[in-house]
This record gives C-alpha cells, sequence and structure tokens, in this order.
C-alpha cells in the first residue's frame, strides 16, 4: 500500500515556499563568499537573491575580476530561480513528502497556475523539459555565432530565465547585432506562458494564435518599441535607423520580459522614450512564464474591468461580461487581479520610501523599488546601465533584497507572513 503523502494547506504552503527561497539565497551568499567574491554577507545576500529571483541586478563593480567557475554558478542561479526552486523539488524529488500543487502555488507566477498532467510531479517535469529543451537551442544558437562556452551557457541561462546576468561590466553592449537578436527571439519567447509550448506539442499553433494574453503581450511590446523607434530616430539624428530600431526593441522585450539586459545608455533616450519604457517596468510577462512584473493577463483583466465600466455608466442594466480567450473570468478572479496591482503599486511606493532613506534622488529610488520588485535588474537615475546596485548602502540592499524575494513569490506569499491573522487564523 502507498504512504499518503501529508496534505498541507496553502497557508503552510506558503511559509515553505518562503522559506526554502530564503533558504536557497542564504546558500548562494554562502558560496560567494567562500569563493571570496564578496566579503561582507549583505552584499553576498543581494547578489544571490539577484541571481535566483532573476533580478539581474548586481553589485560587483568588475565582473572582469570574476572567476568563471562563479560567473557560470552566478547564471545557474538564474536557470534555477526562473522555472521555480520548488517545482524543480517536485520534479526530480515527487514523494518529497507534502503536495507539490499547494506548494508550488505560491511560486508560481500570475494568475494562471492550473496544471496539464494528473500529477504536479508529471507536470514539474514537462515543464522542466521544455525549459532545458528551449535552454540548450539558445545554447547552440550563441555557440554557433561565436560566443565562447562559458557565455553562450552563461548568457543562455541569463536569457530563458528572463534574468539579465552577463559576465562583462558593460551588459550585452560587445554583442554582435546576430546575437542581439537572437536575444530579442528568446527573451520573448521566455515571456510566453510555458502552458502553451506543452498544448503546442498537442494542438498546433492555433494555441498561440488564439491566446488573448499572447496577442496582448505581443501588441503592447511592438506599439511601445514602434513608438520609442519613432521618437528616437526624431531626436537622436546622429544614429542610424538601424541602430534605433534594434535599440528600441531590445530594451522594451528586455524591460517587459523582466530580463534586463542592455546595450547603450537608455537613460540618455529622450524625455518620452524614456517615459514609455518605464511604463513596461509594471507589465511583465504572460502568466506561467519566467518573467516578472505584474503580468499580462492581470493587466488584461483590469482593462476589461474598466472598459465594462464604461459601459456601464452609459447602459447601467446591460450584463457585461468580462472574457478571456471565451472563458468567463470570475467575480473571485477579478478581484484577486485588482487587488494584486493595488498591492503591487502600494508596495514599491513604500519600498522607493525606505530606498529614498539612501538620500537618492526620486527617479533613482522609484525605478529602483519598481526594478527589485519586478525582477527587471536594471533602472534609471544611478542605478540605470551605466552603473549598477555597488552604491547603495547596507539597508538600501536589504530592502532590495526583500522586494526581489517578494516580487518572485508573487507579493502576498511573503507579505501574509507579517500578518496577525496568518499567525492566528481563527481571529476575526
Amino acid at each position: 500500500m502507498k504512504k499518503n503523502k501529508k496534505a498541507i494547506s496553502t497557508r503552510t504552503g506558503q511559509l515553505i515556499v518562503t522559506l526554502i527561497w530564503l533558504a536557497a539565497c542564504v546558500l548562494g551568499a554562502l558560496f560567494y563568499l567562500i569563493s571570496g567574491t564578496f566579503d561582507n554577507f549583505i552584499d553576498a545576500f543581494f547578489e544571490s537573491s539577484s541571481g535566483f529571483t532573476t533580478t539581474g541586478a548586481t553589485v560587483i563593480t568588475d565582473l572582469s575580476s570574476v572567476p568563471g567557475y562563479v560567473l557560470l554558478i552566478r547564471s545557474l542561479t538564474h536557470w534555477l530561480g526562473g522555472m521555480g526552486i520548488v517545482v524543480l523539488f517536485a520534479a526530480i524529488i515527487p514523494s518529497w513528502g507534502i503536495r507539490g500543487q499547494l506548494a508550488a502555488y505560491s511560486e508560481t507566477p500570475g494568475p494562471d497556475k492550473g496544471k496539464f498532467t494528473a500529477k504536479f510531479a508529471d507536470t514539474a517535469k514537462e515543464l522542466y523539459l521544455i525549459y532545458m529543451i528551449l535552454s540548450a537551442a539558445l545554447i547552440l544558437l550563441l555557440k554557433i555565432s561565436d560566443m565562447s562556452w562559458l557565455d553562450s551557457i552563461t548568457t543562455a541561462f541569463s536569457t530563458i530565465a528572463t534574468g539579465g546576468f552577463t559576465n562583462y561590466n558593460d551588459n550585452a553592449s560587445g554583442f554582435s547585432v546576430q546575437v542581439k537578436i537572437i536575444l530579442i527571439v528568446f527573451m520573448y519567447i521566455a515571456g510566453v506562458n510555458f502552458n502553451l509550448y506543452y498544448r503546442f506539442r498537442r494542438q498546433g499553433i492555433k494555441v498561440f494564435l488564439k491566446d488573448q494574453e499572447l496577442r496582448f503581450y505581443t501588441i503592447v511590446m511592438a506599439v511601445g518599441a514602434l513608438l520609442i523607434f519613432a521618437v528616437n530616430c526624431w531626436f537622436r539624428t546622429g544614429e542610424s535607423i538601424g541602430y534605433n530600431l534594434l535599440d528600441s526593441f531590445f530594451h522594451v522585450v528586455s524591460v517587459n520580459t523582466t530580463t534586463g539586459f542592455t546595450f547603450g545608455n537608455y537613460d540618455n533616450w529622450p524625455t518620452t522614450s524614456r517615459m514609455i519604457l518605464f511604463c513596461f517596468f509594471f507589465i511583465g510577462g504572460c502568466a506561467s512564464s519566467t518573467a516578472g512584473g505584474i503580468k499580462v493577463s492581470r493587466i488584461l483583466i483590469c482593462l476589461k474591468l474598466i472598459k465594462r465600466s464604461f459601459s456601464m455608466r452609459i447602459h447601467p442594466y446591460r450584463v457585461s461580461k468580462i472574457t478571456i480567450n471565451e472563458h468567463e473570468i470570475s467575480s473571485d478572479i477579478a478581484i484577486k487581479a485588482t487587488g494584486f496591482v493595488f498591492i503591487y503599486m502600494a508596495t514599491v511606493i513604500i519600498g522607493t520610501l525606505l530606498i529614498s532613506i539612501n538620500g537618492l534622488g526620486f527617479m533613482t529610488s522609484f525605478s529602483c523599488a519598481a526594478s527589485c520588485l519586478g525582477n527587471i535588474g536594471p533602472g534609471f537615475g544611478l542605478i540605470g546601465p551605466a552603473f549598477n546596485y555597488s552604491m547603495l548602502n547596507s539597508f538600501s540592499k536589504l530592502i532590495c533584497s526583500f522586494l526581489m524575494i517578494a516580487g518572485r513569490l508573487e507579493i502576498y506569499t511573503v507579505l501574509v507572513l507579517f500578518s496577525k491573522y496568518y499567525w492566528n487564523p481563527d481571529r476575526s
């Protein structure tokens, strides 16, 4: 007779997931300390948290002095954190003693947390198989594009996990045009709902063509990139059309998928272009992708709610349903989506206030909080593409580390642990 797995509540699963992620970040910090990369725990913990949460922010001032094996492990933390540490455990250790579905629910990005196989362990294996195939394909493409094996592997790990670590101080600036185009394609792919890739194997291309979230995700990035391209061409007459086109598409896809690769300095763009790009700091990728941010599905639900509210002002008695992919969105899901957007923005504001204690300007503090919570990496001002996070004080680095972990675990999983109702659920 098979031994029954211990049933746990979602409440307990949230605690387990948070502790596992904290433990992973601490272990990563110990690796950095032992390897001699850092001489203090806070910097090591920041770098480790940035790696596992696929944020890509760094406090290393000179990457050229870091040994190759450290750079490899550094990008590997991206790859492990991209699909999820608990999902990995469920895939390789299906008998680890708890129901993987309940625990992994707390770390799966986006409101779409469904499974497509009978057992969650099987779901996890399918996800990681797709994840590994995409990673291997990108490694080979980068190697064919004349990158070294180390650069190919670390860059592929960072791209598929939408992380953003590279082995160079200037990030992706030294990469060839061919490599940058390949990265645009794979960043876009990594920001797509991974459930679609599984369904594609059985249902064909129609699963992509019919998915409303994917269409919105694609159109928004394309329109945003073209707007920035037009503005940059108008104001930056010294750059070629080809450079401006690559520059705009690369950074829009990089920021929206929360990868955080950069080349050049978008902080030197015209103000309008920078404001358009900053809007992408809050959108993120699709649900059940490796990307961070609010998620396209939630943005889509909120926009449909706004559209319905306008309609009801004119036709107050009309019954108007909110649907995505021809499936009605329940009021419970709509409330959760809008509630998440509110708590997300509130967390960014609180994070900005705490980081501003460091004496930084408003734009630097605000983009720092938004970037860390959205798991993006670079921001604007003193944490823009030309700089990194090394100038922050220890307090701000801890706040950023907390925001990175909270953002990766969809905020509620972490914040609920600070609620009195979590520790005393019978309290009314």
